[in-house]
């Protein structure tokens, strides 16, 4: 039986607004066009053949194309494994075993995925980018990304400016409280992957999770 096409991550109820799926949406479309690589281009597993008369525009041209096509890989991966914990939750892990990629390298890829629909993936900036982000709140995610998007901010520059800011914003009121959970292994491996993703040691991982939780179960609406 044939499988829905579907966006991988589920929708929220309500977007954020048909303006910014707009824009989204010409976005992807754009990228989409880039996808491919020039038919003078030889591109194997093991290397690229380049022909030996190219023009330093040709060659740039090449260049951007490899680099949307890396960077939109890591989604995809994302995307692939979202699918196969949706649709073959008894096998995929398995499926998974028998490449040769990394699980945790593709738990944060999809972790990733999760938190960004399509709509509002950002196809200038890269999924480590979004990924720095991820463990903020929705509109906080939006803040950052388009900073960076509109001031051109490279990774590194992205995780320092959110680190003076949280500098910043400690208060000097903040008292320490020790805390004691049994977790499972397969629970503490998780929320380290999360925490890594975000780029956060895992007890301030912890408590960020925690505070929204709390905010969030105490929301009227």
């Amino acid at each position: 039986m044939a499988m829905p096409l579907l966006d991988p991550v589920p929708r929220k109820e309500e977007e954020r607004g048909t303006a910014r799926r707009g824009v989204s949406d010409m976005r992807r479309h754009s990228q989409q066009e880039r996808l491919g690589l020039d038919a003078s281009v030889r591109a194997g597993r093991l290397g690229l053949r380049l022909p030996v008369d190219l023009t330093f525009e040709s060659w740039q041209r090449i260049g951007n194309q490899l680099c949307v096509i890396a960077n939109s890989s890591t989604w995809w991966l994302g995307d692939w494994l979202v699918y196969g914990e949706e649709f073959f939750s008894d096998r995929y892990r398995m499926a998974i075993a028998e490449t040769s990629l990394s699980y945790k390298t593709l738990r944060n890829y999809a972790w990733v995925a999760r938190k960004f629909p399509m709509s509002r993936r950002r196809d200038t900036l890269s999924l480590q980018h979004h990924a720095e982000v991820a463990a903020l709140t929705e509109d906080e995610q939006e803040l950052w990304l388009t900073r960076a998007e509109k001031e051109g901010w490279p990774l590194n520059r992205l995780r320092r400016e959110i680190q003076a800011s949280r500098g910043r914003g400690q208060d000097a009121d903040t008292v320490t409280v020790t805390i004691s959970v049994a977790v499972s292994s397969e629970q503490e491996e998780r929320w380290k992957a999360a925490a890594q993703v975000a780029s956060v040691p895992l007890p301030e991982w912890i408590a960020a999770t925690l505070d929204r939780a709390a905010v969030q179960d105490h929301d009227p609406r």
